[in-house]
């Protein structure tokens, strides 16, 4: 069992393991496209994917390139039997990708392409692609003795702030010529990147057309209440039949007396005056 080692030893050591798996595949898989690597690490075996344009020409034969190469890195960096896997992923869109693009302007420029061409084909291709906005740079000697850097540019790019962080994709490599060395960098803006597009540059103004109006030839009302509430009639009590009390059943109906009818009618008739 490893002994433990701090955090931050941690994290400087696993720096620089990606760092130096990087530039073992640049210079191994560059005519093959390499785009780049990520690492997946479970507690039984790591993982680590090639992203590349030609993943066929990485495996090689029955798989003899791949296996080749898991050899050597396992044999570098002392990972036990069976612990270390490597596959080979293709890269969508190549167009997009940085990495890519500037592994072909490098081969272009060593098969004894002009400069200019080389880079306006590249910045056509890339925003044939679909790319936002490309930058090429090229310096060095690149026709006279006087070393100068040129620069070519198509669409829209962003150069400072977290969306140059997020968006932007750039690589850099240098090219070996007869009259010295030639540094390229190439920048792709793509808005589909690391972040989703739903979150889209700080400054975009998104515009919205106005609600189309109704236009009323005739007055009319509008029911202003909630809607598809029809009135409710109160509830109505159904008419009870009445039952007379058991207690009262024993009495009978009262009778008046006839002097007391006399005397209303004696008071109910008009005063003769």
């Amino acid at each position: 069992m490893a002994p433990p080692i701090s955090k931050k030893r941690k994290f400087v050591a696993d720096g620089v393991f990606r760092a130096e798996l990087g530039e073992f595949f640049t210079r191994e898989l560059a005519e093959e496209g390499y785009s780049g690597c990520e690492v997946r690490e479970t507690h039984s075996r790591t993982e680590i994917i090639i992203r590349a344009t030609h993943t066929q020409e990485i495996l090689g034969e029955r798989g003899r390139r791949i296996r080749e190469l898991t050899s050597l890195v396992r044999k570098r960096f002392k990972f036990p039997e069976d612990s270390l896997e490597l596959f080979a992923e293709k890269v969508q869109n190549r167009g997009l990708s940085a990495v890519a693009q500037c592994e072909s302007l490098r081969y272009k420029l060593l098969g004894g392409l002009a400069v200019r061409r080389a880079c306006y084909g590249v910045l056509r291709f890339v925003m044939e692609s679909g790319a936002r906005g490309c930058e090429i740079v090229i310096s060095g000697k690149l026709r006279a003795a006087r070393a100068k850097a040129m620069k070519f540019t198509d669409g829209f790019l962003v150069h400072s702030g977290q969306p140059a962080k997020d968006f932007v994709d750039c690589a850099v490599r240098h090219v070996l010529l007869r009259q010295g060395v030639l540094g390229l960098k190439v920048k792709i803006l793509n808005l589909v990147g690391p972040k989703d597009s739903r979150y889209p540059l700080p400054d975009y103004v998104e515009h919205r057309d106005p609600p189309i109006e109704k236009v009323y030839s005739e007055p009319f009302s509008e029911q202003r209440g909630p809607a598809n509430m029809d009135p409710v009639a109160a509830p109505v009590a159904e008419e009870q039949e009445y039952a007379e009390p058991q207690e009262y059943a024993g009495y009978q109906e009262y009778v008046e007396p006839q002097e007391y009818a006399d005397y209303r009618e004696h008071v109910d008739q008009p005063a003769d005056f």
